[in-house]
């Protein structure tokens, strides 16, 4: 869908600008890795989905595609490390088109030239765009560099055109994307029979004396446990024990971390090039030069952490001052310079509970607004703020205590904008706020600060000189040589004094061995050309040399019980110290009979549960006894002995307070509808790709 011709006239934008937000949007991940061993690879198929193969050869172009794209929005080619999305992006985006694409087809969703024209110039420029493009004065999207760019498109060489007909296409995509997600999200609905069972649970409270016992007033010792009870219990819990591929693995590490020698040369270079930057006229230029660090110049505004190793050191950083050499917690050494300091746009933070009115009528306006100073009469009261924002709350903030951050006044819609920016002092505002999207009780928590600092970052990384690394290398190399197999390994690695190490149940995918980052080429060792007692060549990992054997290695499937023996054998324990506390306790008619029986047992008393509760106080995650104590018909009842998973639990109903009818359910439906269309994106995509029956073979490559 190129539009080049008919957007060169009236907007721009720089090519490099390429909306990674958006692609994560879309394929939403970043999870797998490298190596470029797939490209040599003799196998054909890396994947399938919907049924059909992904060959070698088209996996590889797509993610050349999503490679050049990384390459246009940083300026730079991907690292290794980062290859790990772009390989990620490229897999989502195969499934994606897939499956999602003949569900748009199905649905006749479409991005019409004229939406696309509206989404990069007109009145609804995607939000990938506005971030990206900033003035770096205000703080605010500029749509000027918008313009600058596309109206110079048509003389641009072919690489910058393809480029941009490549981000045509991932922003239909994405329009596409939002369009099928609304449709669905959108016809999420609440009953009214929902609403209430919601509000029950809610608001129905029990008052309870709990004994719990755990499951260590047994002694191991105590239970028996026959081989033939854990062949059963396997047998009838295979979905629980489930295994994928796996290994096990023992290996040597070379470090190759920095000597004290190398440490001294970077102390040297540092304090050399601080006193540089002290003099400096043009730090920016001095800093791009000289500091290792991808982006050395950066502006602060209100509410942005200065770093770490700046703050620590220094108390209140002033214009035109140097600070530092400092140690990072990545063992580099960083000076800061701070070259400018201004005012510019300010802003402020502040923490809101959204009740909802969108869709509602006068009636249902005035129910909500009811509520809404009821909630805010009991924030004044008591000061639960955050509390109150995690029950009432009716948009994504209420996870966070209704935290919306720093944000401009012009961020917001007017009457909210300006009854924060009205603010004189932090604290609770006294009214609500009303706006088109409903009612708002705010808490301003930080004032409206306009101060803006740039800093200047000289930093160099402490890392091992050649000459230290080709010492470890001809260590590892060595070792390796002379051991051809298992037992050699172990018998060099034992008479050098080499410290073996063992990697157990390493999965197919996993990227690390133990604490060993990135060693994602080890694994695929084992996972491809390696064998059973086969010692490996030498690979380098981040800050080591690694050779490694292959113990074993098992297939996916459905787990024997020698994989699983020990997690089986904890939970037919359980089973069996859940019946035996049972048993003990048969005939005891009062909490406090059941605890003299064992020493180790605990009352717990909770005046407060909830039904909605899946957690009991002090005790831990029990749904099934918290199932049995609402389950009691009358005060004073006992519950059955209930076994959890943290041990058995015995409770006694003192008092029920049911939840009380109220005359409009609408804010409890409104909640449930708008908790349900948020999980509605990631459901959607896990269905789709369970349906499609997504086979991932790249393991043995990548």
């Amino acid at each position: 869908m190129a539009l080049i011709k008919q957007i060169r006239q009236r907007t721009g934008l720089a090519i490099g600008v390429i909306a990674g937000g958006l692609i994560l949007f879309l394929l939403g991940g970043d999870l797998l890795s490298p190596n470029s061993s797939l490209l040599n690879s003799n196998q054909n198929i890396v994947g399938e989905i919907a049924g059909e193969e992904i060959t070698l050869e088209e996996y590889s172009l797509k993610v050349e595609e999503f490679k050049a794209m990384f390459q246009q929005r940083s300026g730079r080619v991907a690292s290794e490390p980062e290859m790990v999305s772009v390989r990620e992006q490229a897999w989502q985006a195969l499934i994606v088109e897939r499956v999602f694409d003949e569900e748009y087809e199905k649905l006749g969703l479409t991005v019409s030239n004229e939406e696309l024209v509206d989404m990069v110039q007109g009145k609804n420029i995607v939000p990938e765009l506005r971030a990206q493009l900033v003035n770096p004065q205000t703080g605010q999207f500029d749509k000027n560099q918008l313009i600058s760019f596309l109206q110079t498109l048509e003389t641009a060489d072919p690489a910058q055109q393809a480029a941009w007909a490549q981000q045509e296409q991932l922003f239909a995509q994405s329009r596409l994307r939002i369009k099928y997600d609304n449709l669905l999200a959108t016809s999420e609905y609440a009953t009214t029979a929902e609403a209430k069972l919601e509000h029950k649970a809610a608001n129905t409270i029990a008052d309870a004396s709990i004994l719990y016992i755990p499951y260590y007033v047994i002694p191991d010792g105590d239970v028996k446990i026959e081989d033939s009870e854990l062949s059963a219990y396997l047998s009838k819990n295979q979905e629980k024990f489930k295994v994928g591929n796996t290994a096990n693995l023992e290996y040597v590490s070379f470090s190759i971390l920095p000597s004290g020698q190398d440490s001294a040369e970077v102390i040297s270079r540092i304090n050399e090039l601080t006193e540089g930057l002290r003099t400096s006229v043009s730090d920016s230029v001095f800093v791009s030069q000289n500091s290792e660090v991808q982006s050395p110049f950066f502006t602060f505004g209100p509410g942005d952490q200065l770093p770490t190793s700046l703050t620590t050191n220094v108390g209140e950083v002033v214009e035109g001052q140097t600070y530092g050499p400092f140690v990072t917690a990545n063992s580099s050494y960083v000076t800061y310079k701070v070259s400018d300091q201004y005012e510019g746009t300010p802003k402020m933070r502040a923490s809101h509970i959204l009740f909802s009115t969108e869709g509602m009528d006068d009636a249902g306006k005035a129910a909500v607004k009811t509520q809404a100073e009821t909630v805010l009469a009991d924030i004044k009261a008591n000061g639960n703020f955050a509390a109150a924002a995690a029950q009432y709350g009716q948009d994504g903030t209420a996870q966070n205590g209704g935290d919306l951050g720093w944000f401009a006044k012009a961020d917001f819609v007017e009457p909210f904008a300006n009854a924060t920016y009205a603010a004189n002092s932090t604290g609770l505002l006294p009214n609500v706020v009303e706006t088109e999207y409903g009612y708002h009780i705010i808490e301003v928590t930080e004032l409206p600060n306009s101060t803006y600092t740039k800093l200047s970052v000289l930093e160099l990384e402490l890392v091992a000189s050649d000459a230290t690394r080709n010492d470890a290398f001809r260590n590892a190399d060595a070792f390796a040589a002379e051991s051809g197999n298992r037992n050699e390994f172990t018998e060099n690695a034992t008479e050098k004094g080499f410290r073996i190490l063992q990697a157990n149940n390493v999965d197919a995918t996993s990227r690390n061995l133990n604490n060993l980052q990135n060693a994602r080429e080890v694994i695929i060792w084992a996972f491809g050309e390696g064998s059973v007692g086969e010692v490996s060549e030498v690979y380098e990992l981040n800050n080591s040399y690694v050779v490694a054997t292959l113990v074993s290695r098992k297939e996916e499937g459905e787990a024997k019980l020698e994989d699983v023996r020990e997690q089986v054998e904890q939970q037919v324990r359980n089973d069996k110290k859940a019946a035996m506390i049972s048993e003990k306790l048969a005939g005891k008619t009062t909490l406090e009979e059941m605890k003299a029986v064992f020493a180790d047992a605990a009352i717990n008393e909770i005046p407060d549960l909830r039904l909605n509760a899946s957690v009991i106080p002090g005790i831990g995650f029990a749904p099934k006894a918290i199932g049995s104590i609402f389950g009691l018909q009358a005060s004073g009842q006992i519950t059955k002995p209930v076994q959890e998973d943290i041990g058995v639990v015995v409770a006694r109903l003192n008092n029920l307070t049911p939840g009380t009818e109220i005359g409009d359910y609408t804010s409890y439906q409104a909640q449930l509808s708008m908790s349900g269309s948020q999980r509605m994106t990631y459901q959607i995509m896990m269905a789709l790709q369970d349906l499609a029956d997504v086979k991932d073979y790249r393991y043995k490559y990548y």
